[in-house]
């Protein structure tokens, strides 16, 4: 009751303000999201977060509602950045809400990824690089001044990008920087540089729009390399590149073309000292300062992998959900012929007998989701880092829910006829999962982290001196892989496939366990 009633006073407020203004009632005739910024210009950052959670959703699916509209297969990338960069002034999903309010953030990335299956990958990984990998970074690692500047990059609409990924690099992605931030004490600045072309940035979403980077480079004081750093500085600055900075395309894809994808090349770009983001390490007086010892620099660059992998995994989801519902629609619709008469293509039993599966396996996963986020939305707004089981349990939701939906529209796209080939249906889309299965931790490189931790921890344990009576198929299967491993180091890539079933093994226990937990 008390919520209901805190719930209800806090409508009435909003509503009261509304009222005040002479704006209630006009929000349902604002359809788009430029009229849906003129329209809470009116409101301020703190007057928006305290929204009713049912009305913001309302007013963001308003605000959203623009990319219906969008056709991907002739939409320049140009025009999908006006659309972000006015969704982004319109305030309704606040910089800072992945810490404050990360309900809406993780809400946001599910409405934009409901459009996926008509619009594909590229609007949504926009929308995420931007508000997850640029700007959550800085949130994470930036001070009180890199906030303030988040704040101004909002309302001048700048659109940000992530400088991670290296061409060298490949599936290695984060584990190989090459590219170099060298302090120089007299003029207290640092020095971008790409020093092959291995070392330039890759795969760089916003590449050829962004205005703002978060540059990933090793830092080098006095001669000395400190490992990956993360440096929040300009890209464009009025449109045009600074600088010493070249990019390049990256080519047509599958899907996504809406979206622009470079590589980034630094030639002796000068950055100001205040580009580094220091909140756990910092150069002071000319010298290497780590303010948490014990804390490598990139394990905090690589907490933006936990939200980003729980808002993949969603975005699968969703993803599947559309195209399954609209697949549903038609096979009820569509009769095939029968001695006895014309029946329903959804009654046929290898159809019915999947989409049956698939409600099953999406409403396990979808709960399993919904206690990974709440439970990471805590740390988030409590400023606390992950434990490991919840950490494990990211990890697991991302392999699975991105798995399994790749598993089952592929099989309902092979059980419903021409409809798979029409456009339309989804299925010209759903090269979105394979986006999912590569984005914030490739799939096979997690499992292979997962199968590798499990037997360190099997032998560690010593778990192969317990009775083997009352071992799971989990334990029987690491010990065997660690006795051929202890035999013969290589027979580790012979038995890929053990591997990933020792993965899947672990999946199924780390979600049992943290749903009964």
């Amino acid at each position: 009751k008390k919520t209901t009633t805190n719930m209800l006073n806090a409508s009435l407020a909003f509503g009261g303000r509304c009222l005040g203004r002479g704006l209630l009632g006009s929000s349902s005739l604002l359809s788009c999201v430029g009229n849906k910024q003129r329209f809470l210009s009116n409101f301020s950052d703190e007057e928006i977060r305290s929204m009713p959670l049912d009305q913001w959703r309302s007013e963001f699916e308003e605000a959203a509602c623009d990319l219906k509209a969008m056709d991907v297969n002739s939409i320049t990338y140009n025009d999908s950045a006006t659309r972000m960069r006015s969704l982004l002034q319109s305030r309704l999903l606040l910089h800072d809400d992945l810490k404050l309010n990360p309900e809406r953030f993780f809400l946001a990335h599910r409405i934009i990824a409901q459009h996926a299956a008509s619009l594909g990958p590229g609007f949504w990984v926009r929308f995420t690089v931007h508000y997850n990998l640029c700007v959550g970074t800085v949130l994470e690692l930036g001070n009180e001044e890199h906030q303030a500047d988040l704040k101004q990059m909002q309302q001048d609409g700048l659109l940000g990008c992530f400088g991670l990924t290296e061409r060298h690099a490949g599936v290695s992605s984060g584990l190989v920087v090459e590219t170099t931030a060298t302090y120089d004490t007299e003029s207290e600045t640092f020095t971008l540089n790409s020093p092959n072309d291995g070392a330039a940035k890759n795969w760089i979403s916003q590449g050829f729009v962004g205005d703002k980077i978060v540059a990933i480079a090793d830092l080098k004081v006095g001669g000395q390399s400190y490992g990956p750093h993360a440096f929040f500085t300009d890209l464009r600055r009025g449109g045009e590149l600074v600088e010493g900075v070249t990019v390049g395309d990256m080519g047509r894809k599958t899907v996504g073309n809406d979206l622009d994808n470079a590589w980034i090349h630094f030639n002796n770009v000068e950055v100001p000292k205040t580009a580094m983001l220091n909140k756990f390490a910092d150069v002071q007086n000319g010298e290497y300062v780590q303010k948490v010892k014990g804390l490598p620099a990139f394990h905090t660059i690589g907490q933006r992998l936990f939200s980003g992998r729980v808002a993949v995994a969603q975005a699968a989801m969703e993803f599947r959900k559309s195209v399954f519902a609209g697949t549903l629609k038609y096979a009820k619709e569509r009769k095939c012929w029968s001695p006895q008469g014309g029946r329903a293509l959804v009654t046929l039993p290898h159809l019915s007998s999947l989409i049956k599966e698939n409600e099953k396996d999406t409403e396990h996963l979808t709960k399993f989701l919904e206690k990974v986020e709440k439970e990471l939305s805590s740390c988030l707004v409590n400023g606390k880092v992950p434990g490991l089981a919840l950490v494990e349990a990211i990890a697991a939701a991302k392999v699975r829910v991105v798995e399994d939906s790749i598993e089952k529209v592929h099989r309902l796209q092979n059980e419903v006829g021409s409809f798979a080939l029409m456009h339309g249906s989804g299925f010209e889309q759903r090269d979105f999962l394979t986006c999912c299965k590569f984005a914030e931790g490739d799939s096979r490189v997690l499992m292979q982290k997962m199968a590798r931790d499990r037997l360190k921890v099997f032998v560690a344990q010593e778990e192969a001196k317990t009775d083997k009576n009352s071992w799971s198929d989990e334990q029987h299967l690491c010990y065997d892989l660690a006795a051929s491993v202890a035999k013969d180091p290589m027979s580790w890539d012979e038995r890929w496939r053990d591997v990933y079933a020792l993965s899947d093994l672990i999946i199924d226990r780390t979600i049992t366990e943290f749903m009964e937990n």
